[in-house]
C-alpha cells in the first residue's frame, strides 16, 4: 500500500460538509444572533410560551383547589406527576453523556451538538423540578425537604430515596449548569467581540469573564472543563439510578426488583438520545446549520438509540423472565397483568415505540433518513413516556385484595400541566437558540480538516 493509500485511511473524516473556514463556522452559528428572528419563529414563541402559560395557570390552580383535582386516585396515589418526572429527568441524561462521558473518551463527533444538548439538559431538569415541588400537596412545606438547622428540630428521613432524589437532581442540575457555562466562555467572547450594540457588548463581556484567549485563559478553561466532565460522569449513571430507587426499594410486585437502576439508565440515554435527534432535525435545517450539524452526527446518535432500545428491550424480557423464575404469584400476576389487562394497551404501545420501531435503524438508509428518524424519535419519546406509565400505573392499580382494584385516568389538569411542561422546555429552546450559539465554535473549530497538522492542503 503507498503512503498515500495509509494515509488516507488514518486520517479521520471530516465532521463538517464541503470546505469550511474558521471565520466561516463562527459566521454561521453567530448568524442567528445577529439577524432578525423569521415569523416562523415568533409563531413557534407564541404557540410554546401559550402552552407554558397554561401550565402555570393550570399549576396554580391544583394549589388553589389541592391535588384532588388530578387522576390520583386509590389505589393509583402516584400518576402523571411521578411519571412526567422519570420522564423528564430521562430527557435531560442525553446531554450530559455527550459532553461529558464523550469528551472524556475524546469522541469528535459530539462537538458540533454538545452545546444544545447540555442545555437541553438544563432545561428537562426544569420541567423536572416542577413535579416534586407540586406533587408533595403542600408545595408551601416543600423546604422541608431540604436539610438545615431549624427551631423545629425536625431532620428530613436521609433513608427515603425520595430524599436522595432532592440531591441527585439538585447535585446534577447544578454540575450541568456550570459545565453548560463553561464551555460557553470562549463563545461568549466570541460574540462579545461580534457584537455592535453597547448592551449585547456589555452583556457578553460581563458574562464572557474577561477571557481574551490567551494561552492562560486556555490551560485554566481546559482544567475547569475536565474537572467538570469527571464530576459529572457519574451522576449519568446516579441520578436515574436513584430515581429507580424510588420503586426498587419498596415491597411492591412490579417494582421490588434490582435490575432497575442499570434498566432506567439505559432507558433515560434512549430517551434523551431520541429528543436531541427531535429537536436537532429542525434546528440544522431552520439554522442553516446542516452543512455542521451533518448527516454523519444524525446516524451516529441513531445507533446509540438502536444499542440502547436493545438493552430497554432485553430488560422488558428479563422482568417477565425474572417474575416467572422467581415463583412470587404476587410479582407473576403484576407482569402477566401488565401484558393481557386493562393497561395492556399502554403496554403493548411502550413495546412498539421502544423496541420494534428502533431496530429500523439497523438499515443505514433509515438511520440517514431525516423523515425516518424524526418520526422514529418521536415513537421512542412516546414509549419512553408510556414505560414510566406503565411501571407505577400497572403495578398500583390492582392490589392484593380486589376490593382494592381501580383503574387510573387522568383530568385535564393532568394533561394540562404535562402540555406546559412541553411549552417551557421549548420555549427555552427557542429562546437558547436565538441568543446564544447552538454550536461550541472553539470545540468544532478544532476539529476542522485544516485546523489539525496533515490534514489537507500545504499540510500534507
Amino acid at each position: 500500500m503507498s503512503h498515500e493509500a495509509v494515509l488516507a485511511e488514518i486520517r479521520p473524516k471530516p465532521l463538517v460538509v464541503g470546505e469550511v473556514s474558521l471565520g466561516a463556522v463562527d459566521d454561521a452559528v453567530y448568524a442567528p444572533m445577529e439577524s432578525k428572528p423569521p415569523m416562523v419563529w415568533w409563531v413557534a414563541l407564541a404557540f410554546t410560551s401559550a402552552l407554558m402559560l397554561l401550565g402555570f395557570a393550570l399549576i396554580g390552580y391544583t394549589f388553589y383547589e389541592g391535588i384532588g383535582v388530578w387522576g390520583n386516585n386509590d389505589p393509583v396515589f402516584w400518576g402523571w406527576d411521578i411519571t412526567n418526572f422519570v420522564f423528564w429527568v430521562g430527557i435531560g441524561h442525553a446531554g450530559t453523556l455527550i459532553s461529558a462521558v464523550l469528551f472524556l473518551f475524546r469522541q469528535r463527533w459530539r462537538n458540533a451538538i454538545a452545546r444544545l444538548a447540555e442545555a437541553m439538559t438544563i432545561f428537562a431538569v426544569m420541567c423536572a423540578a416542577i413535579y416534586p415541588a407540586i406533587h408533595v400537596g403542600r408545595p408551601w412545606f416543600a423546604f422541608w425537604l431540604f436539610p438545615y438547622p431549624n427551631q423545629r428540630g425536625m431532620w428530613i428521613n436521609f433513608n427515603s430515596p425520595l430524599a436522595w432524589d432532592v440531591f441527585a437532581v439538585s447535585t446534577y442540575f447544578t454540575v450541568s449548569l456550570f459545565f453548560w457555562y463553561v464551555g460557553l466562555i470562549p463563545d461568549l467572547a466570541s460574540a462579545r467581540d461580534r457584537a455592535t450594540g453597547k448592551v449585547q457588548k456589555a452583556v457578553f463581556g460581563a458574562l464572557s469573564l474577561g477571557w481574551r484567549g490567551a494561552a492562560r485563559h486556555w490551560t485554566h478553561y481546559e482544567k475547569a472543563y475536565m474537572i467538570l466532565a469527571g464530576l459529572a460522569t457519574p451522576l449519568v449513571l446516579s441520578v436515574h439510578s436513584i430515581v429507580s430507587f424510588d420503586f426498587a426499594t419498596s415491597v411492591i410486585p412490579g417494582w421490588h426488583t434490582t435490575i432497575f437502576p442499570p434498566y432506567f439508565v439505559a432507558g433515560a440515554v434512549f430517551s434523551g438520545f431520541a429528543m436531541v435527534v427531535t429537536v436537532l432535525v429542525f434546528v440544522r435545517k431552520i439554522m442553516r446549520l446542516d452543512h455542521l450539524i451533518t448527516l454523519d452526527h444524525m446516524e451516529v446518535m441513531n445507533k446509540v438509540i438502536l444499542t440502547t432500545g436493545s438493552i430497554v428491550g432485553y430488560a422488558y424480557g428479563m422482568e417477565f423472565f425474572i417474575a416467572w423464575y422467581g415463583g412470587v404469584p404476587a410479582e407473576h400476576y403484576v407482569f402477566m397483568n401488565r401484558a393481557t389487562g386493562p393497561y395492556a394497551w399502554a403496554y403493548w404501545t411502550m413495546v412498539s415505540c421502544n423496541v420494534i420501531f428502533p431496530q429500523l435503524f439497523w438499515f443505514r438508509k433509515i438511520r440517514r433518513s431525516i423523515v425516518a428518524m424524526f418520526i422514529i424519535s418521536i415513537f421512542v419519546n412516546i414509549g419512553m413516556w408510556f414505560e414510566r406509565f406503565v411501571i407505577i400505573a400497572t403495578s398500583l392499580h390492582r392490589d392484593y385484595l380486589p376490593s382494592a382494584w381501580g383503574y387510573f385516568r387522568p383530568t385535564l389538569v393532568d394533561m394540562g400541566i404535562f402540555a406546559g411542561t412541553f411549552g417551557l422546555f421549548f420555549t427555552m429552546i427557542l429562546l437558547f437558540s436565538r441568543t446564544l450559539p447552538v454550536i461550541a465554535t472553539a470545540e468544532l473549530k478544532a476539529v476542522l480538516p485544516g485546523a489539525q497538522p496533515g490534514h489537507g492542503g500545504h499540510h500534507e
